[in-house]
């Protein structure tokens, strides 16, 4: 299969985890328990990541195709932007979960590893279009 068809669908399949959270931060929200400001940081933060980092996803793969590159390098770049997704939202929830105010955790580890990989997908994905846009 190829990978610019596999991946969206991923990425699609995903943003039911982000709507899921909504809706669960909202029941936070209207009084169904209490998170406290902390942890309500946290969760609105790895929650608006996720969102909208799933929804450049689905741009990136559009643009990934034009590359040129071959099925192998777009499964690599697919693969470190949407680990880098996973890891960046999800460092935030770790961070909810373990850490501190004030203070670095596993979790703020895991969010800067999530957006290295981000970075690497995006220069990779750069680097193919500017070789493709040489070459047309």
């Amino acid at each position: 299969m190829q990978p610019t068809r596999v991946l969206p669908a991923v990425s699609v399949l995903s943003l039911i985890s982000v709507e899921y959270g909504g809706w669960a931060l909202l029941g936070f929200l209207t009084g169904r328990g209490q998170l406290g400001h902390f942890r309500e940081q946290f969760f609105r933060a790895g929650h608006a990541h996720a969102g909208v980092l799933l929804v450049l996803s689905l741009a990136y793969f559009l643009h990934l195709d034009r590359t040129g590159y071959s099925d192998g390098v777009k499964w690599l770049a697919g693969s470190f932007l949407l680990a880098g997704i996973m890891a960046q939202s999800g460092g935030f929830f770790i961070h909810f979960g373990l850490g501190k105010a004030n203070r670095s955790s596993v979790g703020t580890v895991v969010t800067r590893l999530g957006a290295v990989l981000i970075a690497v997908a995006l220069i990779i994905l750069a680097v193919g279009l500017l070789k493709s846009a040489r070459q047309g």
